[in-house]
């Protein structure tokens, strides 16, 4: 039997070299460039003027993004209880006894995750616009004629209208994530479970949830960070209209940044959307840490 050689050391730092540069380039570097900037007064051009924490005293007060970052944490919760509650439902129904073709439903609840998320929008789009949308035309032939309106110009429910496409496109994914996390359970706890006569929902809190905590925590800070920087839907969809009433942070600084030209403020508007986000995510964490930490397995 042949010895295995060991790589040298240099070797194997060189290697990993590579994929820490391109994060450092990819992520730090960015950040770094967007708070050095965040300082000035800056319109894209080779000039600029430092400008202190005018930046920071603008945002503090400005309105808009306030109501932004609103719109945000409203999606966020929509999102957690519709794309991780509902795959987490969707899997318990997947792996029952009792359901067959299991491949088959995880493959197609997963097929929409892998879709451009400007797809997405442009389908639902098409699904609410009022000449030629599915749904005015479904209510159309149902004889609810009075119900017909024009979905994505209602200032108090857009924000709704728009959350569904998230939801739809990311339940599959979350359904992957918690999947795997539930095989790794041994079957036989859910059949002494049974024996004990605890019915599917005792199952499903007292043993499945305190059982992948840790996979719910991650898929939860997953849903987080995606939807507090939710961008590609609202801006196909609405372009966060009507007026702001579904803009977001990214789409404000998106705005602010390349429509105004005012790269200065919209570097401010990143940072805070990074510092935000970080609130966000360890304010939910501990709070689903505290709802779940008096969970036991049955």
């Amino acid at each position: 039997m042949c010895n295995s050689i060991k790589p040298p050391k240099w070797l194997i730092a060189a290697f990993l070299a590579i994929p820490v540069a391109w994060y450092v380039f990819s992520v730090f570097i960015p950040l770094i460039s967007a708070l050095f900037y965040s300082f000035y007064n800056w319109k894209g051009g080779p000039s600029k003027s430092f400008a202190g924490f005018a930046n920071y005293v603008k945002l503090f007060h400005d309105s808009v993004f306030w109501d932004s970052f609103l719109h945000n944490i409203y999606i966020v919760f929509v999102c957690i209880i519709g794309q991780v509650g509902i795959a987490f439902v969707l899997v318990l129904m997947v792996n029952s006894r009792h359901v067959k073709f299991k491949e088959i439903h995880r493959t197609f609840g997963f097929f929409p995750s892998t879709i451009s998320a400007v797809y997405i929008g442009l389908i639902w789009t098409m699904i609410f616009d009022y000449k030629r949308g599915i749904l005015n035309y479904l209510l159309k032939v149902i004889g609810r004629d009075d119900a017909i309106q024009v979905w994505l110009n209602n200032p108090d429910k857009v924000l709704q209208f728009v959350s569904i496409p998230l939801v739809w496109q990311f339940i599959g994914y979350y359904m992957v994530i918690l999947m795997s996390a539930i095989a790794s359970i041994d079957p036989e706890i859910f059949d002494e479970a049974e024996l004990d006569g605890a019915n599917a929902f005792q199952r499903a809190i007292h043993i499945v949830l305190p059982m992948i905590k840790n996979t719910v925590l991650v898929c939860i800070t997953l849903c987080v960070a995606g939807n507090m920087k939710v961008f590609d839907h609202i801006y196909t969809m609405t372009a966060g209209g009507p007026g702001t009433s579904s803009m977001v942070m990214a789409l404000y600084g998106y705005n602010v940044s390349f429509k105004q030209a005012n790269m200065g403020y919209g570097s401010t508007i990143s940072v805070a959307i990074f510092v935000v986000s970080l609130v966000v995510i360890g304010a939910i964490r501990a709070l689903i840490n505290f709802i779940m930490k008096d969970k036991e397995a049955y």
